[in-house]
């Protein structure tokens, strides 16, 4: 008996310039009712402008899918890893002079 809810095979083709992939360190999202854009870029030291590389239209379900399955594959990966530090978070210890009569 087979069962109706098996899944199909997907076959993915990846071609090599997209396969190289683009790196990016600058994100931006924008939406409307009907889709949201990604656009992934790089800022470099010393240059005044950043660089938008690639853009994504997708719909609002498939980029809360995305938000979903990104919090998933980080959550996986601060299990083996440890946390990831994110720039301008700092730890609730306090470091630095206090003024007299304060306590920590």
């Amino acid at each position: 008996m087979n069962n109706p809810q098996q899944q199909k095979k997907l076959n993915i083709k990846l071609d090599e310039k997209v396969g190289e992939g683009i790196y990016a360190n600058f994100f931006m999202i924008t939406n409307s009712p009907s889709e949201f854009i990604i656009d992934f870029g790089r800022i470099l030291p010393g240059l005044p402008d950043a660089r938008i590389y690639s853009r994504v239209l997708t719909t609002p379900q498939h980029a809360k899918q995305l938000m979903q399955i990104l919090q998933q594959n980080i959550a996986k990966f601060e299990e083996q890893n440890g946390e990831i530090k994110l720039p301008g978070k700092h730890d609730a210890k306090e470091v630095g002079f206090q003024a007299p009569g304060q306590s920590s």
